[in-house]
C-alpha cells in the first residue's frame, strides 16, 4: 500500500525518458531498418464518391523496383472485416473501413491499391503509374443533407444513419411543461486533425521458421492494434508481437490500426521480407480519422429562481465514409455527459451518427467529453444572459453538492467524488473574477471588447476495463515493471517509477518501466481515455502489494518474527519495536532466490502480477476561466488570463500533470481560434496541408496558469482520476464563453469555432 508519508508521489520530478530524446537517442518506426526491407506506398482515392469499374495495375506491376502490387481483389477470402465494438444502447450499422475499396470510393484519400518495391521513391512512382476508372457520384459532405438526401453512401444499409442512440431519465416532459424559461441554442462543432509530430506508420517482419509476424507499429499501445489485426488477419493472437517504439504524439489517432498497418503485415508474410510503411503528412491529414464534427440543438428548462430542471438535445454527428471500431462510442460519451457538473433531474438525448463523403471520425483528445462541456456551459451562459445573471453565481447554484456523492446522472453515469462549488471558487480567486468584472466596466465605458468566460467540466476517464502489470525483483534488488499501459508522451517511466519507488520504499534508479511489446507484456489494454494512472497505476499497485506480503513473509523468516510483526519503512523492513532488527529491502530479495533461506512452503523468486478492473468509470472535473480582447479594428483576440482548476484525484507527479493541462488546453486553445478540417462540396479537403490547416504558432499560444485539488476517487487505490485530456475539455468553453461575453455589448447571442479573426472582425463591423 501507498505510505502514509510518501516519499515520491506527489513530487514534481522531470521525466527520467526526456534525456535519451533530447540526445537523438530515441527510436521511432521511420527509424527501424532491416536487411532486405521493401517500402510500402499507397494508391488513394482522389475522388469522394465513385464506383470503381477498372484497376489498372500493370504497368505499375513492370516499373522498376517493384516487387508486389495489391487491390481489393488480392484480398478475396485471406480477411476479415474490422470489427466494430457494440455499444448498450445503441445501433450500429455493419460499415467497417474497409482495407482496399472494393467496388466504391467513399471519400477522398481511401486506399485503393498498394505497391511494395524495393525503395520509397520507387515505391511512390509506381503509385502514380496506377490506373483507375471511377463512375463518379454526386457527394454529401453535410450531414443533414445527407439525412435527408437522395445519395446513399452504402446502397445495402438503405440510409445514411450509421449509428442511431438516444438516452432518457427522469420527468423531462414534467420539466419543460413546469419550466419558467426554456433556453435554446444551436451549435456547430468542426472536425479537427490530430496533427500529431509523426504520422502513422508500421513495419512487419515474418518469421516462417517460427511462424510469427513481428510488427513495429506507431500506436498508442500494442494490444488493441495486436487484437484487431488477430481477427482481421486470422491469425492466433500468440503468433504475432506487436512492439511499440518511442511515439512522436497521438492524441487519440492512433488507438486503432490503420488498415495500411494490416496491408503492411500481408505483403511481409506473403513476400517473406520486412516491409515499412510510412505515411507522409498529406496522407495523414487524408486518411487519419479526424476528431469532432457535431451539430447539436440543445434546450434547457429553467425555473424562476434559476435552477436547471430539464435538459434535452438534439446530436447530428458526421462520422465520415465508414466506421473504425472506436467511432460510435465518441457521440455517444458526449449524449452521456450533457447534464456536465450540474444537479438536472432530468435530460433526454437522441443521437444520430450521419455518414458523409469524408475521411472517418474517432478518439480525439477528450472523445466526446469536450463537445459534452462546450455544450454545456454555453447554454450555461445563455441561460445566464437570459435570466441576467452572473455566470458564476448560476453555475454555483446548480452544481451538485459534496453530499450528493456518489451521483447517478438522469442520463445513467455515477459520478464517483466530488466537490464543483471549491474548484469553481478557487478558479474564480486566481483568475480574479471581480477585478476583472470591474475593469471590463470601465472598458465598455471606453468602447473596447473585454470579456471574461468561466466552464465547469466533468468528464468519464478510466472506463469500465482493467489493466496488467508484473513486478519482477532481482537478487540485487533491481525492479523491474511490466506494464500493459504504453506512454506516448504522459511520462510512465517516471510516474510509475515513483509509485513503485513508494509502495517497495526504495529509489528511482533502481526501477526500470518496461512498455511497448506484447511479447514482453502478454495482456494488456493500454493508454487513452486518462487511464493510464488510474487503471494502469492500479494494476501495478496490486502487483506490488504482492511483492511486499511476500517479502514481508521472507524478512519474518529471517529476523524470526511474526509477518504481522515487520514493519516497512524507506526501504528497510524491521521487527516493530525492535529498529535494530532490520534488512535492507535487497538482502530480501537475495534471500528470495536462495531456497535453503526462505520457509518451505514459499516459492523461490520475487516476482508477481496483478490485474485491476474498475467497477465503473471515474470522473475528474474543474474550472476554467478565461480573459480576452477582442479588437474592434482586426478581430484579433488577445488572451490576457487563462487559468485551469483542475480535480483529478491524487496527483502521482505535479510537474508531470501540468504538462498534460497545458498541453491539452493549448490544443483546446487552437479548436477555438484557428482549427477545422474543410471539405468543398465535392468532398475533396481544403485542409491537407500545413499550409491550410491552421495550428496555434509560438506567439499565439497563451501563458497558462495551472492548479490542482484533490479529491480522491473511492474506486481504486491510488484514488486516482486522470488529467490527460482536462485541458482540452475545459479550456474551449470558457475560451468561448469569453470571446461572446466580450462581444455581448454588440449583441452577439453566438458564434461558432472557429473565432478566427476574419470572421470575428466580419461580426464586429457588421455591427457598427
Amino acid at each position: 500500500m501507498i505510505p502514509a508519508a510518501p516519499r515520491w508521489i506527489g513530487r514534481p520530478i522531470r521525466r527520467r525518458e526526456d534525456p535519451r530524446f533530447l540526445r537523438g537517442e530515441s527510436r521511432f518506426v521511420a527509424d527501424i531498418m532491416l536487411p532486405r526491407m521493401l517500402h510500402l506506398a499507397v494508391v488513394r482515392s482522389l475522388v469522394a464518391h465513385a464506383v470503381i469499374k477498372k484497376v489498372d495495375l500493370d504497368a505499375a506491376r513492370r516499373a522498376p523496383g517493384v516487387v508486389a502490387v495489391m487491390s481489393s481483389a488480392d484480398l478475396a477470402g485471406r480477411v476479415h472485416p474490422l470489427r466494430i465494438v457494440g455499444i448498450e444502447g445503441a445501433r450500429a450499422a455493419q460499415a467497417p473501413h474497409p482495407l482496399l475499396a472494393a467496388g466504391k470510393v467513399r471519400y477522398v484519400g481511401e486506399p485503393v491499391a498498394v505497391i511494395a518495391a524495393e525503395s520509397p521513391v520507387q515505391a511512390q512512382d509506381a503509385a502514380e503509374l496506377v490506373l483507375i476508372d471511377y463512375d463518379p457520384r454526386p457527394a454529401v459532405v453535410d450531414p443533414e443533407r445527407s439525412l435527408h438526401g437522395n445519395v446513399l453512401l452504402h446502397e445495402a444499409l438503405g440510409e445514411n444513419v450509421l449509428v442511431r442512440w438516444s438516452r432518457a431519465g427522469g420527468d423531462v416532459e414534467g420539466a419543460f411543461a413546469a419550466a419558467d424559461h426554456v433556453v435554446e441554442g444551436r451549435f456547430h462543432i468542426p472536425r479537427l486533425a490530430a496533427a500529431p509530430i509523426e504520422p502513422r506508420g508500421a513495419v512487419a517482419s515474418y518469421d516462417r521458421g517460427d511462424d510469427l509476424l513481428t510488427i513495429w507499429s506507431s500506436s498508442q499501445d500494442p494490444h488493441r492494434p495486436l487484437a484487431q489485426l488477430s481477427h482481421i488477419l486470422g491469425r492466433p493472437d500468440d503468433r504475432i508481437r506487436l512492439v511499440v517504439p518511442d511515439v512522436g504524439g497521438a492524441f487519440g489517432s492512433k488507438g486503432a490500426p490503420a488498415p495500411e498497418v494490416a496491408l503492411t503485415a500481408l505483403l511481409a508474410m506473403d513476400l517473406h521480407r520486412p516491409v515499412k510503411w510510412i505515411e507522409d503528412r498529406r496522407d495523414n491529414f487524408l486518411a487519419a480519422y479526424q476528431g469532432r464534427g457535431l451539430d447539436a440543438e440543445v434546450e434547457m428548462a429553467v425555473d424562476r429562481d434559476g435552477r436547471i430542471k430539464g435538459v434535452r438535445a438534439r446530436l447530428v454527428a458526421d462520422l465520415g465514409a465508414y466506421l473504425y471500431t472506436s467511432t460510435p462510442q465518441v457521440p455517444i460519451t458526449t449524449g452521456m455527459l450533457l447534464t456536465g457538473a450540474y444537479e438536472i433531474p432530468a435530460a433526454a438525448v437522441e443521437m444520430v451518427g450521419v455518414a458523409t463523403n469524408k475521411v472517418p471520425t474517432g478518439p480525439y483528445r477528450g472523445a466526446g467529453r469536450p463537445e459534452a462541456c462546450y455544450l454545456v456551459e454555453r447554454m450555461m451562459d445563455l441561460v445566464a444572459k437570459d435570466l441576467h445573471r452572473d455566470p458564476v453565481d448560476l453555475r454555483r447554484q446548480n452544481v451538485i453538492p459534496p453530499e450528493r456523492f456518489p451521483y447517478r446522472t438522469p442520463l445513467g453515469f455515477t459520478y464517483d467524488s466530488g466537490n464543483y462549488a471549491r474548484a469553481l471558487d478557487r478558479c474564480r480567486e486566481l483568475v480574479e473574477y471581480d477585478r476583472w468584472r470591474a475593469e471590463q466596466a470601465k472598458a465598455r465605458a471606453d468602447g473596447r471588447l473585454l470579456g471574461i468566460g468561466v466552464a465547469l467540466y466533468v468528464e468519464r476517464a478510466g472506463g469500465q476495463l482493467w489493466e496488467s502489470a508484473a513486478v519482477a525483483v532481482g537478487p540485487s534488488g533491481r525492479v523491474v515493471v511490466r506494464t500493459g499501459s504504453n506512454a506516448h508522451g504522459q511520462g510512465h517511466e517516471t510516474t510509475f517509477a515513483q509509485i513503485a519507488a513508494d509502495v517497495l520504499g526504495i529509489d528511482l534508479d533502481a526501477i526500470v518501466i518496461v512498455q511497448g511489446d506484447s511479447a514482453v507484456v502478454p495482456r494488456g489494454v493500454g493508454t487513452f481515455a486518462s487511464r493510464s494512472t488510474t487503471v494502469g497505476g492500479s494494476a501495478l499497485i496490486v502487483a506490488l502489494e504482492k511483492i511486499q506480503t511476500k517479502a514481508t513473509s521472507i524478512a519474518a523468516h529471517l529476523l524470526e518474527a511474526a509477518p504481522g510483526d515487520i514493519e516497512w519503512n524507506e526501504g528497510r523492513l524491521f521487527v516493530r519495536g525492535s529498529p535494530e532488527r532490520a534488512l535492507s529491502f535487497a538482502e530480501v530479495a537475495a534471500a528470495a532466490y536462495q531456497p535453503w533461506r526462505i520457509p518451505s512452503h514459499i516459492e523461490m523468486g520475487l516476482d508477481a502480477s496483478g490485474y485491476f478492473a474498475l467497477r465503473g468509470p471515474v470522473f475528474p472535473f474543474g474550472a476554467y476561466a478565461a480573459v480576452v480582447e477582442v479588437d474592434r479594428d482586426t478581430g484579433e483576440v488577445q488572451i490576457h488570463r487563462l487559468v485551469a482548476v483542475d480535480d483529478a484525484g491524487r496527483i502521482i507527479n505535479p510537474l508531470l500533470a501540468e504538462g498534460q493541462v497545458i498541453g491539452a488546453a493549448i490544443q483546446g486553445t487552437g479548436q477555438v481560434f484557428v482549427e477545422q478540417a474543410l471539405y468543398d462540396g465535392d468532398g475533396q479537403p481544403l485542409t491537407a496541408t500545413f499550409t491550410e490547416y491552421g495550428l496555434l504558432r509560438a506567439p499565439q499560444v497563451p501563458s497558462v496558469t495551472s492548479e490542482f485539488l484533490e479529491t480522491l476517487s473511492p474506486l481504486n487505490p491510488l484514488g486516482a482520476k486522470g488529467v490527460g485530456e482536462a485541458g482540452a475539455i475545459g479550456a474551449p468553453p470558457a475560451l468561448a464563453n469569453a470571446v461572446l461575453d466580450a462581444l455581448d455589448p454588440l449583441g452577439v447571442r453566438h458564434v461558432d469555432f472557429p473565432l478566427t479573426p476574419m470572421k470575428l472582425w466580419k461580426i464586429v463591423q457588421g455591427s457598427m
